[in-house]
């Protein structure tokens, strides 16, 4: 916990400054904006994964990347000291001292959760052995050869790899899935307000399904899985743009910054496709003051964000977004047979169909939908069945609210129309639960919450459909807190107070390729992160070079 918490102190202070620089800076060119703490922590978060990511393609992310990056930060304080230093005491300033106690309270709460908890079943498979590359070299070429869930590419590793601290020659640091978690607990606590404005706002409804999600991955949030990362980002993303929209924000800037957050949670996971819908609200404003040179800013900046995670795409796989081999321009010696990506992409929409063999990849909608739908839990069904609903209703929301011209519930619905897309989308290609539960949980409260507020905005029965919102809120609330309070005292255990749990390892057995010692599990198919360099089988690959840094090849 305490070396969890000193993690947490470090990256948000880095990542604070790093996104205050960047935000001063296209303030300088857009217009000077007040700024929020948490904003430009993530514009800190996404500015150094991209950082990362491109620093892994000269280099292992270790001492040398913190090293520049601490040299930047430091710059960044001496130049920007007035305005940074004005800053921060406007924002802390602006905090009563009851908020600043339950902060510290939070933060000690997070850095509890994140120190311990349940690994991921895919950590010990893939995750702690993409990191670790990252660590020793970098990207290497052809690395998905060795095991193909290598080239399950995401930017959250290399986010993890440049925190993990293992140049210190300890263990290996997993805790930016809970620093982030931290960052979301943060902005939901804001919902505490509709009790001072005597109303509901749409991004509550938002919240309150964020603060579900929360309690869920509480004790699993020690784990790196990229799946933590996009959820967490959306779910923030939403929840700024619904505030932005019930402030009335009429300038394009923030909510083209909030798209540049879209596209960062794109490059963490593919999933997040959809919730690039986000950016046609920016471009649209854009457009319409015929302002080319913010379009041409913020459509290349979008670019840049991706750009490290197209190239790493390609050096891991040979592919641009692997598994999907539909997009081919690369004929390089490293790249991955098309047999074996497209047996990779048709088991994972298999396997989140519910079905275990590939050769069942052909069943349509109404054949695996059933069966599916069945096996999920019951609170998910009734989201899903939510979901199903409330898709049209979005749409027909958001034409009413285009016909009648109020701006507020066109924000809001188009918010619930881009969810519900985004949900359409995840239920139609690989619905598990973990892959999409953002979409699956905000599609229903967001478009049944916003169109009940729309239609109960003025008079009596607004104050009374807020009051029993609150009240119902409240009431389970109370419970939740009670049950998570015994959860937390049941399950209590020092045993990690100073440092963090560690990844899991499995006993291995080890074999050689081109004179080099690799290991692969002795059961099943999990590794974890000390056997290095490893596969879950004998790897059908062979060596680019003479090292481990020239790269694979595949081995017929």
């Amino acid at each position: 916990m305490l070396s969890v918490g000193l993690i947490f102190l470090y990256a948000w202070l880095t990542m604070y400054v790093v996104g205050f620089l960047i935000l001063w800076c296209v303030g300088g060119v857009f217009g000077r904006r007040r700024m929020r703490a948490d904003g430009c922590v993530m514009a800190g978060l996404a500015a150094v994964t991209v950082y990362a990511q491109f620093f892994s393609l000269f280099y292992k992310v270790g001492l040398a990347a913190q090293v520049l990056l601490a040299a930047v930060c430091a710059v960044a304080v001496v130049w920007l000291r007035k305005p940074l230093w004005d800053e921060v005491r406007r924002q802390y300033g602006g905090l009563s001292r009851g908020r600043k106690v339950f902060y510290g309270f939070l933060f000690l709460l997070m850095a509890y959760g994140t120190s311990r908890g349940i690994l991921h079943y895919d950590t010990g498979l893939y995750h702690a052995q993409s990191i670790r590359w990252l660590e020793e070299y970098g990207v290497v070429k052809g690395l998905g050869n060795l095991h193909c869930r290598l080239a399950y590419n995401s930017a959250s590793f290399a986010l993890s790899a440049l925190y993990s601290f293992r140049f210190l020659g300890g263990q290996s640091y997993h805790g930016m899935a809970g620093f982030l978690a931290l960052v979301l607990a943060k902005v939901c606590s804001e919902g505490t307000g509709a009790w001072k404005r005597r109303r509901l706002a749409a991004a509550d409804f938002a919240r309150l399904m964020a603060v579900y999600y929360l309690l869920i991955i509480f004790d699993e949030m020690v784990s790196p899985a990229s799946d933590y990362f996009m959820v967490l980002t959306v779910f923030y993303l939403v929840i700024r743009y619904l505030d932005l929209a019930e402030e009335g924000e009429t300038a394009w800037l923030p909510y083209g910054l909030l798209a540049l957050l879209a596209v960062f949670a794109v490059s963490v996971k593919l999933s997040a496709a959809f919730i690039v819908l986000f950016a046609l609200k920016p471009a649209g404003m854009l457009v319409e003051e015929r302002n080319w040179k913010g379009f041409g800013v913020f459509f290349g900046l979008g670019f840049f964000i991706m750009l490290p995670y197209l190239i790493r795409n390609v050096w891991i796989s040979g592919w641009l977004a692997y598994p999907f081999t539909a997009v081919d321009f690369f004929a390089v010696d490293w790249k991955m047979p098309v047999a074996i990506a497209d047996y990779d992409a048709k088991e994972i929409q298999v396997w989140g169909r519910g079905m275990r063999d590939v050769a069942e990849y052909g069943k349509g909608f109404r054949e695996w939908f059933p069966a599916w739908f069945v096996s999920q839990g019951m609170v998910d069904r009734l989201f899903v069945l939510g979901g199903l609903a409330a898709a049209p209703l979005s749409a027909a929301g958001f034409g009413a609210a285009l016909r009648k011209g109020e701006k507020l519930w066109q924000d809001i619905m188009f918010a619930a129309l881009a969810v519900n897309a985004s949900f359409l989308f995840w239920l139609c290609s690989a619905p598990l639960i973990r892959y999409g539960c953002v979409y699956v949980w905000l599609a229903a409260p967001l478009t049944f919450g916003g169109l009940a507020l729309w239609l109960t905005e003025k008079g009596k029965v607004g104050k009374r459909f807020w009051r029993l919102v609150y009240g119902c809120v409240l009431l389970v609330g109370c419970y939740k807190a009670i049950m998570f309070g015994l959860e937390l005292a049941k399950g209590y255990s020092p045993e990690y107070f100073v440092r963090q749990k560690d990844y899991e390892n499995f006993a291995a057995k080890s074999y050689e390729m081109d004179g080099v010692v690799f290991y692969y599990p002795v059961e099943g198919d999990r590794i974890g992160y000390e056997a290095f360099p490893s596969s879950p089988a004998k790897a059908a690959a062979q060596l680019r070079g003479e090292g481990l840094e020239d790269g694979f090849r595949y081995k017929e």
